[in-house]
Formats: C-alpha cells, sequence, structure tokens
C-alpha cells in the first residue's frame, strides 16, 4: 500500500510542477525546475513513510526527518542558484523558523500535546510551503490543527476517544502540508475574500 501511494503521490507532483517544458530544451536552465520537483517528491515520499510510522507507533523518527532538511533545502537552493528565485529561497526559510518556532512554542507550553518530533517535522514542511507562498504556508500550518482537531472530535463523538487521548499529530501535518502544496493559493485568497481582506 506504501509504494502504491507513493507512486500515486509522486504522478500528481509531477503533474503539479510539471517541468516538461524545461525537459524538452535541455540547458543548465532545465535544472531548477527539475530541483524544484524532484524537492517535493523527496518529500512526498518521507512524508508518507513518516506518516505510517507516526499512526504505528506515535513517533516521528530523527533519522528521516533530520536528514531531509538538507535535501529539500538543497534541492530548493539549486532551484533558486539557476531561476534566481532567492525571495523564494528566503521565504522558505522563514516559513521554516516560523513554524518551528510556533510549535515548538506549543510543545513547550503543553509537552503531552505535542513532541518534539512535530517541532522537527513543522520546520521541514514550514521550510517546503514557504517555498511556494505565505498562502501556502498559512494554509499548511493552521489547516495541521483544523483537520487533526476534527478527527479528534469524531472519534470523541464516536465513542473512539476520550478528551486526554493521544493522537498521532503528524499524519493531519503531513495532509494539511499536501492540501497547502496541491490547492494552498485558492484556499487562501478564498479565505481573505470571506473575511473581506482582499
Amino acid at each position: 500500500m506504501i509504494e502504491l501511494l507513493t507512486g500515486v503521490v509522486f504522478a500528481a507532483v509531477a503533474l503539479r510542477f510539471a517541468p516538461w517544458a524545461a525537459l524538452e530544451q535541455p540547458s543548465i536552465t532545465a535544472i531548477g525546475p527539475v530541483a524544484e520537483t524532484l524537492a517535493f517528491a523527496v518529500l512526498a515520499a518521507v512524508g508518507i513513510a513518516l506518516a505510517w510510522i507516526d499512526l504505528d507507533t506515535q513517533r516521528l523518527p530523527d533519522v528521516i526527518v533530520l536528514p531531509s532538511y538538507i535535501v529539500v533545502g538543497a534541492l530548493l537552493a539549486t532551484a533558486a542558484a539557476v531561476t534566481g528565485e532567492w525571495g523564494a529561497l528566503l521565504r522558505a526559510a522563514a516559513g521554516a523558523s516560523i513554524l518551528f518556532a510556533a510549535y515548538f512554542a506549543m510543545a513547550f507550553a503543553y509537552p503531552a500535546g505535542m513532541g518534539l518530533g512535530d517541532v522537527k517535522l513543522a520546520g521541514l514542511l514550514g521550510l517546503a510551503l514557504g517555498w511556494l507562498g505565505w498562502g501556502e504556508l498559512a494554509v499548511g500550518g493552521f489547516g495541521a490543527f483544523l483537520l487533526g482537531g476534527a478527527f479528534a472530535l469524531v472519534l470523541v463523538a464516536l465513542g473512539r476517544a476520550k478528551r486526554g487521548s493521544g493522537i498521532p499529530f503528524g499524519p493531519w501535518m503531513l495532509l494539511a502540508a499536501a492540501v497547502a502544496v496541491f490547492a494552498g493559493e485558492p484556499i487562501w485568497h478564498g479565505y481573505l475574500q470571506l473575511v473581506g481582506l482582499e
């Protein structure tokens, strides 16, 4: 199942970032779109593995999360160097810092509700979502709490969990990040229009 899901998500990532035009006329500039696509393909593969592990063991292993910072960061830096999108790379660094700091503050304030594995994963997701834009970062960051909270309420309503029951949060972080990657911009603009800020 994991291999099948990974293949489907790889195809979705390829369609989302579509580096085909760059590949039709190979040149040094083609490296940028390809590196960006590879960064999100790596994140997808890592995310699927982490979601399964967290559901099974309620852990997000450092041995998977921490090297992913280097790989995803290096690929995005390569894309920025080739395309000149230094602003996107700075935004990615800011996104990683913002989500890491926000999750760290929550883990510090209430250690029973969030682990350091979630904090480290938040920084990785912030890196990728920040690269795409502030809207994607906001949707991915807040969406995890909406999705995870809704799931917890359903479990409580069905009697499958109690108010203090521990629920793995990593899968909801990853699902919200996926939503942000594929639909974050329209969701963000829709929200801004709804509240009259756009």
